[in-house]
């Protein structure tokens, strides 16, 4: 069972491995290599239009997560009248999306998904009916 710490915790693990911080002086360095990340960002909008790129989250926990990823790296995900809520916008950099934040989203969202089902099938199971599995495929 994954306790809400133990989450916190891969999810620092995460963010360290995208951030190559081991110890307080690597995480230091992170964090200033961060700022400055989030410099270079600045100037290039500032400097030449960054491409608009779109992207179609399937839930809003999903959605969250995004948004405040991009938030962190200095990023200002938006969306458009009338789009769906599922959508999320956001001016960057195409390598900067796919080498880093993208890279990190995946690992992020991939453990938040895992401890959310986990969590789930536990209270499914105490509080409902200890049978939470999937229906019975039937043919015909």
């Amino acid at each position: 069972m994954t306790t809400e710490h133990q989450l916190r915790e891969k999810l620092r693990k995460i963010r360290a491995l995208f951030e190559g911080a081991a110890t307080p002086g690597e995480r230091q360095a992170a964090a200033a290599a961060m700022d400055r990340l989030r410099q270079a960002l600045d100037t290039a909008s500032k400097t030449q239009p960054l491409p608009e790129l779109r992207f179609s989250m399937v839930d809003q926990w999903q959605r969250r997560l995004f948004t405040a990823l991009c938030r962190r790296y200095g990023l200002a995900p938006y969306r458009y009248k009338g789009q769906r809520y599922t959508t999320v916008m956001v001016r960057a950099p195409r390598s900067f999306m796919a080498n880093t934040l993208l890279p990190e989203y995946l690992e992020l969202q991939a453990a938040l998904h895992a401890y959310l089902n986990e969590a789930t099938e536990r209270i499914i199971r105490e509080e409902v009916y200890k049978d939470a599995g999937e229906a019975v495929e039937q043919t015909g």
